[in-house]
C-alpha cells in the first residue's frame, strides 16, 4: 500500500519534471511573440490621464484571460483529435504576425492621421469612445497573438501526453497575461512614479529629483523600443514558422544566417500580405 503510494508520487514527480522542461523550451519559442504581446499592451495602455491607464489596463487584461479560457478548450481538443491542424493554423497565425509587423512599418514611413490626432481638444464622451475602441482593438490583437501563442506552445509539446500538454500551455497561457500585463502596468505608471519624486524632491538637485526626471523622459523611449523590438520579433517569429515548415524555404535560405533568413521571410511575406490587402481595399471602393 505505501509502496504504491509513493509510486504515485513518484509518477507526479516525473510529469512536473517533464513539464517543467518542456515550459522552458515553450517559453524560449514564444518569446518572441510575448514580446510583441509586451509592445502591444504598453502602447495600447498608455496615452490616457493617469487616472485612466490602470483601468484600461485592466480591461485589457480581462479580455486577455477571456481569451486564453476560449482558446485552451479548442487547442486541447484539437490536438487530441484533429493534431493534423495544428501547423496550419500555426502558419495562418504566421501569416497575421507577418502583416502587423509589415504595417507597422509602412505606417511609420508613410504618414497618416492616427485616431488619438483626430480626438484632441473634444469632448469627455469622445474620449471615451476612443477609449472603449482602444481597449477593444487590444483584445481582438492579443486574441490572434493569443492563438499563435499558445500554438507555438502546443506545437513543442505535440508529440508528449496529454498531461504534459495541458500543464505546459496552459503555463505560457498564464505566463502571456499575468507576466506581460504586469510588465505593461509598472511601465505605463513610470511617469507617475517619476513625477511624485520630483513633487517630493521639490526645488531641490538631489538625486530623487533626477531619478525622477529619468522615469518621465524615459517611458515614451522605452515604449519605441518596444514597439522596434515587438515588430522585428513578429517578422522574425512568423518568418520562422515558414522556415521550419516549409522544406522550400528552408532549402532556399539555407546558405544564410537563420536569424537573417528568419527576417527576410517575415519581412516578404508581411509586405504581400499587406499590398494585397491594400489592393483589394482598393478594389472595394471603386
Amino acid at each position: 500500500m505505501a509502496a504504491g503510494f509513493f509510486a504515485v508520487f513518484d509518477d507526479i514527480a516525473v510529469l512536473l519534471d517533464d513539464a517543467a522542461a518542456m515550459s522552458k523550451i515553450a517559453t524560449k519559442k514564444a518569446a518572441g511573440v510575448l514580446g510583441d504581446d509586451l509592445a502591444v499592451g504598453a502602447e495600447k495602455a498608455s496615452g490616457f490621464s493617469a487616472s485612466r491607464e490602470l483601468p484600461v489596463l485592466w480591461a485589457i487584461t480581462k479580455g486577455s484571460l477571456r481569451n486564453k479560457l476560449i482558446i485552451l478548450p479548442i487547442a486541447f481538443l484539437l490536438s487530441a483529435f484533429a493534431p493534423w491542424i495544428i501547423i496550419p493554423i500555426l502558419m495562418l497565425g504566421g501569416l497575421y504576425l507577418a502583416f502587423e509587423g509589415a504595417e507597422k512599418i509602412y505606417e511609420y514611413f508613410v504618414p497618416h492621421e492616427t485616431l488619438k490626432e483626430q480626438i484632441r481638444a473634444q469632448s469627455e464622451e469622445d474620449i471615451l469612445i476612443y477609449e472603449a475602441k482602444k481597449v477593444k482593438s487590444a483584445i481582438l490583437t492579443d486574441f490572434i497573438l493569443s492563438i499563435e501563442i499558445i500554438i507555438i506552445a502546443l506545437e513543442t509539446v505535440l508529440d508528449k501526453s496529454l498531461p504534459i500538454q495541458i500543464i505546459v500551455v496552459s503555463f505560457i497561457a498564464v505566463l502571456a497575461t499575468i507576466g506581460v500585463y504586469g510588465v505593461v502596468a509598472v511601465l505605463v505608471r513610470m511617469d507617475d512614479v517619476g513625477l511624485k519624486m520630483i513633487a517630493y524632491a521639490d526645488e531641490k538637485k538631489g538625486i530623487i529629483k533626477v531619478l525622477g526626471e529619468i522615469l518621465v523622459q524615459a517611458l515614451p523611449k522605452v515604449i519605441k523600443v518596444l514597439t522596434v523590438v515587438g515588430t522585428l520579433a513578429m517578422l522574425m517569429v512568423a518568418g520562422g514558422i515558414f522556415v521550419h515548415n516549409l522544406h522550400q524555404v528552408h532549402e532556399f535560405l539555407h546558405l544564410i544566417p537563420s536569424v537573417l533568413g528568419e527576417l527576410v521571410t517575415g519581412l516578404v511575406i508581411g509586405f504581400t500580405v499587406l499590398t494585397l490587402e491594400k489592393l483589394f481595399f482598393r478594389m472595394k471602393k471603386i
